[in-house]
């Protein structure tokens, strides 16, 4: 059963990685936590590392779609790193007070993600090569580093959370269609989750090698399988596809963590 669900893990954090830019860490650590017994702190590690490849490999695949935005991509993904930094060590302190904290966290969010996608589609948005130029662009770009900042606390907070923080800056701020979004937000959660997982590393995660191999490895296959079929499929559907996956998946867990 342990097994199953690490393939599990590894298959669903693949899936909404390569759909929709989330963080691996809204399937993994929910399910390492709630029905595997993890502690949350080494859980959120494994998500993170899980990140790294299956964020590169996603990105590589909407960048041939010509569906990332380099350029302002990496200038939000400097202040996130540095705020990367910040909350993987505040992530660390609340672990010591809090052991199950992040992984109930990482649970609710996982069910909040699956109903704003459903009621809240990301529809519309300019392409990566249709973005305004100007004054107005510019302070755009500043707002978005800006919370850049936060989301990268975030991120290194709770191992969770970047991905969707990524795109509602990307579609609302800088007024990216859902593609653009999710690829410039892999892109950058890909030096995001590094740090991340490096800075969990040092800060004495305890490592599963066998468990985290197979996970990050099933991630890396169904993040590059969801990336090709997300850069074909028409955007309202992929918001419903990505809901209802996460709401169910964030319902099961917490029924499992109190079941179990």
């Amino acid at each position: 059963m342990i097994w199953f669900i690490y393939l599990l893990a590894g298959a669903g954090a693949g899936i909404v990685t390569g759909l929709a830019g989330l963080s691996a860490a809204v399937v993994i650590t929910p399910l390492l936590v709630g029905i595997c017994g993890w502690d949350s702190y080494d859980a959120v590690t494994v998500a993170l590392a899980a990140d790294v490849l299956a964020s590169m490999l996603t990105a590589r695949t909407y960048q041939k779609n010509k569906n990332i935005d380099v350029r302002r991509g990496l200038m939000v993904g400097i202040t996130a790193l540095i705020g990367t930094t910040i909350g993987s060590y505040c992530g660390y302190l609340f672990n010591q007070a809090q052991p199950d904290g992040l992984g109930m966290i990482a649970m609710l969010t996982t069910i909040f993600l699956g109903i704003k996608f459903l009621i809240r589609p990301v529809s519309g948005g300019a392409s990566a090569d249709g973005f305004e130029e100007g004054s107005r662009a510019a302070a755009k770009t500043v707002l978005a580093m800006a919370c850049g900042l936060g989301i990268g606390w975030v991120c290194g907070f709770t191992g969770s959370g970047g991905g969707i923080l990524m795109l509602t800056v990307f579609t609302i701020v800088l007024g990216y269609n859902l593609k653009v979004a999710v690829g410039t937000s892999t892109m950058i959660m890909t030096f995001v989750a590094f740090v991340g997982a490096v800075s969990h590393f040092l800060m004495g995660a305890q490592i599963h090698l066998l468990p985290m191999t197979i996970i990050v490895l099933i991630c890396l296959l169904g993040a590059v399988t969801a990336a090709k079929f997300a850069n074909k499929c028409e955007i309202v559907r992929l918001n419903h596809i990505i809901g209802i996956v996460l709401f169910l998946l964030g319902t099961f867990t917490i029924v499992m963590k109190f079941v179990v």
